[in-house]
């Protein structure tokens, strides 16, 4: 009970690490993690994506009225990929939801990589089909120096 109470509390406390990434300097460490090319997608596409959904923002959490929540810079859900305090969640991702908070994203880069996987691709995230998916991206890395 303790530990649940624990975890909780670690998801309504603002993270004293956290970070919100300037446009280029997240895409140089998406660059550098592998993601430029990766499963078909430009850096782009990745960098359009954390915008949408986080504004760049690694600490972002949207708590849903199921319980569930979406977590850091891709807001990757709780009911499937990563384990927060419902015991039966699948936790695709094999880690806690507050590790995709860290700014230094390596966790969260994991996770997205598996989500991207799946057939639906970045069409998983809603944020990527509405405002990025079939749209001239160039904007997202012009200027970035690699």
């Amino acid at each position: 009970m303790l530990l649940a109470l624990v975890s909780l509390l670690s998801c309504l406390l603002p993270s004293s690490e956290a970070k919100v990434y300037s446009r280029c300097e997240l895409a140089r460490v998406l660059q550098d993690f592998g993601l430029d090319g990766y499963r078909g997608y430009s850096l782009a596409d990745w960098v359009c994506l954390a915008y949408f959904t986080s504004g760049f923002n690694t600490a972002a959490v949207d708590h849903e009225a199921d319980g569930s929540t979406n977590n850091g810079i891709f807001q990757i859900s709780s009911r499937r990929w990563c384990r927060n305090l419902t015991p039966n969640a699948p936790n695709v991702c094999r880690m806690y939801c507050s590790d995709l908070l860290n700014p230094n994203l390596k966790d969260t880069v994991i996770c997205a990589m598996k989500i991207t996987q799946e057939p639906q691709g970045l069409g998983y995230w809603e944020a990527w089909r509405h405002h990025c998916q079939g749209k001239d991206l160039t904007d997202w890395v012009d200027g970035c120096d690699f």
